[in-house]
């Protein structure tokens, strides 16, 4: 190696040591202030999720709901300050923001079903339609008590005794029946009888086995009326309402008794009937 290229060397190496005297203030000081912001950034991020976790337990909202939403915010909060510290570096953020942007969009196309589903758990604890406990049947044609409700499922106990899975997006998108939520329920049966039956015998009878049965309310008062003059019989609606836990066994004694009672007083309950004439050509 001649005397050129050592003076070439070491004129490189001053070059560099007086570019990184000059450069060091400010790597320092860019250090430094990251530093300082990213520690005054996540102290503030957890006084933020504390105060917001406060606020969802001051509304009572679902705690699935909760864990999830401060969890969301606790990330995006977090990305926020990951970015304001590498800025802070001198790292260009636009090539972070191009590829979040573009993540997003490629987890949102193969995602639809499941972004769906998502969306309607954050409505249904949110909106409330329905709670763990209560009876629900939906136009999508499930019925069953709620068990539990997760961000993307709900499950359902038929009264067969099988678990139902049912999407959330399916859910949000239905309409929901709650037979609990107001605490009472209203049995609503039709009983027929004949055209040659008294009718104001055969409601009278029909309102006294209601007024006597033991779970029926009295207020609202119970009611029998004529539903509907049909082929072969005129239908009387029986109604009554009750608790919700006594439903089903007041519902089941109504129509026994209703039967008997009938049957004492001698009202036919008709079954279809139709006449066959048949003409004869002689």
């Amino acid at each position: 190696m001649n005397d050129l290229e050592l003076n070439d060397i070491q004129a490189h190496w001053n070059n560099f040591i007086a570019s990184a005297i000059a450069w060091a203030p400010r790597i320092i000081t860019a250090l430094i202030s990251a530093l300082l912001i990213y520690l005054i950034g996540s102290w503030i991020i957890r006084l933020l999720k504390r105060m917001i976790d406060k606020a969802f337990e001051r509304r009572k909202m679902d705690v699935s709901l909760q864990r999830f939403l401060s969890n969301l915010i606790g990330w995006i909060l977090n990305i926020l300050l990951f970015i304001v510290v590498v800025t802070q570096l001198g790292v260009q953020t636009s090539a972070f923001v191009a590829i979040i942007g573009a993540a997003g969009l490629a987890i949102g196309l193969a995602l639809q079903g499941s972004l769906s589903n998502f969306a309607g758990g954050i409505l249904i604890l949110l909106l409330k339609p329905f709670r763990v406990g209560d009876y629900i049947s939906s136009s999508s044609n499930v019925s069953g008590t709620v068990i539990e409700i997760d961000i993307f499922n709900t499950k359902l106990n038929t009264p067969q005794n099988q678990q139902l899975v049912v999407p959330n997006g399916m859910l949000s998108n239905s309409s929901i029946t709650n037979y609990t939520v107001l605490g009472t329920r209203r049995t609503w049966f039709d009983i027929g009888v004949s055209y040659s039956a008294d009718l104001k015998q055969a409601k009278q009878i029909l309102l006294e086995v209601v007024q006597n049965n033991e779970y029926a309310f009295k207020d609202p008062a119970p009611q029998v009326v004529v539903n509907e003059l049909g082929d072969s019989a005129i239908t009387l609606s029986v109604r009554a309402t009750t608790s919700n836990e006594n439903f089903w066994t007041m519902q089941e004694q109504l129509i026994i008794n209703c039967k008997e009672a009938l049957d004492r007083a001698g009202i036919e309950i008709p079954f279809p009937q139709r006449d066959i004439r048949i003409r004869s050509n002689a």
